[in-house]
């Protein structure tokens, strides 16, 4: 395990109904096959070494025993590797048949998981052939030359690097009250679940909801393997699934209705869960007094690590599939809570600063929606340009055409003069292009707003972004500043995404020209051709990294190290790992430098799972270090 990922497999083999020999070959094929890939723990079908669909052969001895012999080769054939295996087997204890998973490793048998739920209703017999576990007293048994638990308690089992996995069969998970939810709260941080799950339509759209629900609300992963194109057709189908869930996510998973053998390898990001759980109290005081059984594995050979998981780049941005229900349900958030300020404060006006850029263009269009959700007119929304010394033709002529089309009051109040004063009268050199240079201008743009707030009894809208924030770049007490920070908690590619959703609602040419201009808070002069010469990205690196650094920064307290393997990864062909470093050095010293600004931020609304409110979820001293970070 490295960076917290352990690597499984689940695996729908060849087989054969009944022929145990055979059966047992296929799957130690897949075994020797996932144990070359690195594969820690491997995971097969409910029944796997029989046949789910036996049925009244589960009476006969014959095949009881030939089981029995094939466990006992699969042992044998398996005792050098250092792979986890599970598989699905019948096992007599005394009088009682249990339909079981058998945990195995190093040559020996670790445990014996049994079915606690047997389905015998519609075209399900269970109980004619198997007892269930709760018709079983705590035994050590003799199995294949092993003398091993059988146990109606709870088992897990933890492996040398610490993760802890327990497992259910098929029906339990179907359950009221599945056995891994005892299981997660005893520790379990990975669930296999061993299945002979047969299709009918719709079921399918179920059985994918069931899994990911289950290991969303026990903050595990799911590891599911049910049977394939080999089971008995007589009156079932059985598709063959594999599934790999993490935290309600579904990771990867095979194609149904193969009549080919399928092993399905990916990684399930155990660190991620537990940063979870630590957060979520109400995970903690749900596993108040859950016990369990702890069988430990053996330990294991050093694997070569290689990341297998796809990582999403932009893990702000909804998917194709969620996209205007999403942007829908964002743009609410905003509307609902700027109306809510506003009859609060007994305001029918709000004033904004126009830029032509992005942050601005999304604020203007928040408030629009909001207006029209009130019954207020567009034209009680006071839009602000202020060209300076940096603004240049296009974010001009851009600003003064956005504020006519959303039908707000245009304002514009050059601050050349007013600035070029404010020199003279603290000595500044209006050639030295510095940092004093570029905040008398945001400071400027913030006092007219303020006071035109004071003027029209309205409120300012902040149009600043989560990102900005996340970065320290904007001007403390300048754009820094506002009465409602209406954009704080969206980053920056997704406000580029609400904008470009909003562009194809309304076939906007201007906002997708918008879109296509560099950002840049245009603080200092325009190019020779009138361009903007001023980019941010440039001077502090590319949004779509720096929103990557802060998704797993700040949701789940990654290392640096783990982020930036992980967004390599990523951002494979876009961005070097040198790159990659580079910025997440920058990141991070400006993350902790900039925080005093962070801690006397306005109110702005929480839009996703991170937010950097210093009322809500994030609190951090203004004057802690990033050394332990950086040299990580």
């Amino acid at each position: 395990m490295k960076y917290g990922f352990v690597t499984i497999a689940s695996a729908i083999p060849e087989m054969r109904v009944a022929n145990v020999d055979f059966n047992a070959e296929k799957m130690l094929d897949q075994i020797y096959e996932a144990d070359s890939k690195g594969v820690e723990i491997i995971v097969f079908p409910e029944l796997s070494i029989t046949g789910y669909t036996c049925q009244d052969l589960f009476y006969q001895q014959t095949l009881i025993d030939a089981t029995e012999a094939a466990v006992v080769k699969m042992l044998e054939k398996t005792r050098s590797l250092d792979i986890i295996s599970i598989v699905g087997a019948p096992v007599h204890v005394g009088d009682l048949l249990m339909n079981c998973a058998i945990v195995m490793q190093h040559g020996r048998i670790l445990g014996i998981v049994s079915k606690t739920y047997l389905p015998n209703y519609g075209e399900f017999y269970e109980k004619r052939w198997f007892a269930s576990t709760q018709d079983l007293n705590p035994k050590t048994i003799r199995y294949a030359g092993n003398t091993v638990d059988i146990s109606a308690d709870h088992m897990l089992f933890r492996t040398a690097a610490g993760v802890t996995f327990g497992v259910e069969i098929c029906e339990d998970v179907w359950a009221p009250v599945p056995p891994s939810n005892h299981l997660a709260l005893a520790g379990a941080e990975i669930i296999f679940n061993l299945s002979a799950t047969d299709e009918v339509v719709e079921k399918h759209a179920y059985l994918l909801g069931l899994l990911a629900q289950q290991s969303a609300r026990m903050i595990t992963g799911y590891v599911y393997s049910s049977c394939g194109f080999g089971e008995s057709s007589g009156d079932l189908v059985y598709a063959g699934n594999a599934l790999i869930y993490e935290n309600g996510s579904l990771v990867a998973k095979s194609n149904r209705f193969s009549i080919e053998p399928q092993l399905v390898v990916s990684q399930i990001d155990v660190e991620k869960l537990r940063l979870e759980r630590r957060k979520n109290t109400t995970f903690i005081n749900a596993q108040r007094g859950e016990k369990a059984i702890i069988v430990d594995t053996d330990k294991i050979g050093k694997h070569e690590f290689t990341l297998l998981r796809n990582i999403n780049p932009h893990p702000f941005i909804p998917s194709e599939k969620s996209m205007t229900e999403t942007c829908e349900e964002i743009f609410s958030i905003q509307s609902h809570a700027l109306a809510r300020r506003l009859i609060h404060t007994r305001c029918k006006k709000v004033v904004l600063g126009i830029s032509g850029g992005l942050d601005s263009t999304l604020a203007l269009i928040a408030c629009s929606r909001t207006f029209d959700m009130l019954g207020y007119p567009h034209s009680d929304i006071i839009a602000v340009t202020m060209p300076g010394f940096g603004t240049t033709g296009r974010t001009y002529k851009n600003a003064l055409e956005l504020i006519k089309v959303y039908g707000a009051t245009l304002l514009e109040i050059n601050i050349a003069a007013s600035v070029s004063q404010h020199f003279k009268d603290i000595g500044q050199d209006p050639d030295k292009h510095d940092a004093t240079y570029e905040n008398s201008q945001a400071r400027e743009r913030t006092q007219i707003l303020m006071d035109l707030a004071n003027k029209h009894s309205a409120i300012v809208v902040g149009t600043g972004d989560l990102s900005e924030l996340a970065l320290g770049w904007a001007t403390y007490n300048g754009d820094h500043m506002s009465m409602y920070g209406l954009n704080a908690g969206i980053p920056k590619t997704l406000v580029r995404c609400l904008v470009a959703y909003e562009a194809g609602e309304k076939h906007s040419s201007l906002l997708l020209d918008i879109l296509d201009t560099p950002i840049s808070p245009e603080l200092t002069p325009a190019a020779n051709d009138g361009t903007i010469e001023q980019k941010t990205e440039d001077i502090v690196g590319p949004y779509d990294l720096h929103d990557f650094f802060i998704y797993y920064f700040l949701r789940f307290g990654f290392t640096p190290e783990k982020i930036k393997a992980m967004a390599v990864k990523a951002f494979e062909g876009i961005y070097e790992a040198d790159t990659v470093g580079k910025w997440l050095k920058v990141f991070l010293r400006r993350f902790f430098s900039q925080q005093f600004k962070r801690s006397c931020l306005p109110d702005g609304p929480k839009v996703g799972s991170v937010s950097l409110s210093p009322r809500g979820d994030w609190r951090m001293p203004s004057d802690a270090t990033a050394s332990t970070w950086e040299e990580s």
